[in-house]
């Protein structure tokens, strides 16, 4: 963050908080739709951990309730709206909505740009669907969501941060009054007390909003492709981690705590590999003496489609999910979540 960049943030400050006026006096439309909907955002560019909260969000509500994810698919090779459906593919959705629709096959999963017309779609085809979670969509402002999950990094709080291009957020700080609730994302399995105070003080919150704090926990891993051994101790791996997600320090420290031999080959987020990718992945898992190659689900959804990849690698290449653990908190979001659509659902 270069401070010479900080006249730009306060242009683009003035442009926002312009079209938010515009929004909020009614001026600019918003749309209600006749369906609960949970819009799960952030405020900064990068990874805050929605796509591991969404699906933690949609596997709690799909119990009780229908529910639809809808995604603009970041970096799909489709447009318009698109159901997720058996022949679906990574490049019809994007890798975040494909690796949903992939883990949580019996929830509904669509892309689309335009999220009111999206919506609108869903219903159409379920016309007894229940909740729609918004993976992304703070600033979608054309859509007026019932509830909004505000996600912030643990180590990046957007109180801390600067807007664009000086820092990382895309609104100003005050836009997170939208929020129903605040979760301080990706945060220390052993967080002190005192540390969650001070992130409370510091996030000056309204009274009816709630904050909760969640972490990451890393399950087991296994095989991408079928006919591969599995792996029963990870401490005998001396993996090549083949990362491209916009945070990968969050599992590059995971393994650091292992304490295994690992090296690491980054590529940016969403990265599409490509034939030399694989090349390059194949030449490094050589070079490093490595016996397995780990990766994590939303890039094993794109190496998986990839056509250049050789049986060599698919042989070695395995993953790590993640999910979401809220801790002592969990009973209390959970029943927020589920109260919310309960009290909303139109066919209650």
């Amino acid at each position: 963050m270069h401070p010479l960049l900080a006249p730009i943030s306060w242009i683009y400050a003035i442009i926002v908080k312009f079209r938010n006026w515009l929004y909020d006096e009614g001026i600019l439309k918003s749309w209600e739709v006749d369906v609960p909907t949970i819009c799960v955002g952030n405020l900064a560019v990068g990874g805050s951990g929605k796509t591991p909260h969404v699906a933690y969000i949609a596997k709690l509500l799909s119990q009780q309730f229908k529910v639809a994810v809808l995604s603009r698919g970041y970096k799909r090779k489709s447009s318009g709206f698109v159901l997720a459906n058996d022949s679906s593919t990574v490049f019809d959705l994007g890798d975040e909505a494909f690796q949903l629709h992939k883990s949580q096959p019996n929830i509904t999963v669509a892309v689309c740009e335009h999220r009111v017309k999206g919506i609108q779609q869903l219903m159409q085809i379920q016309p007894d669907l229940q909740v729609v979670i918004l993976d992304d969509g703070f600033q979608h402002r054309k859509l007026k969501c019932g509830m909004y999950i505000l996600l912030t990094p643990h180590d990046k709080l957007y109180v801390n941060d600067h807007l664009l291009p000086w820092g990382r957020l895309r609104e100003p700080v005050d836009a997170a009054l939208r929020a129903n609730c605040i979760v301080v994302t990706k945060c220390p399995n052993e967080m002190q007390p005192i540390e969650q105070r001070v992130i409370t003080s510091a996030l000056q919150m309204l009274p009816f909003q709630q904050l909760y704090f969640s972490s990451i926990r890393y399950g087991n891993i296994y095989p991408l492709f079928d006919n591969v051994p599995s792996i029963d101790n990870i401490k005998t791996l001396r993996p090549l981690i083949v990362i491209g997600i916009a945070q990968p320090e969050y599992l590059i420290n995971h393994f650091k705590e292992l304490e295994i031999n690992y090296h690491v080959l980054e590529f940016g987020d969403h990265h599409q590999f490509s034939k030399s990718d694989i090349s390059k992945i194949q030449s490094k898992y050589k070079s490093y003496h490595s016996n397995c190659i780990i990766t994590t689900e939303k890039d094993a959804v794109r190496l998986q489609a990839c056509k250049y990849m050789t049986e060599q690698i698919k042989s070695t290449i395995y993953v790590i999910p993640i999910e979401v653990d809220l801790s002592s908190q969990t009973e209390n979001f959970n029943n927020q979540i589920i109260t919310y659509v309960t009290e909303n659902n139109r066919n209650r």
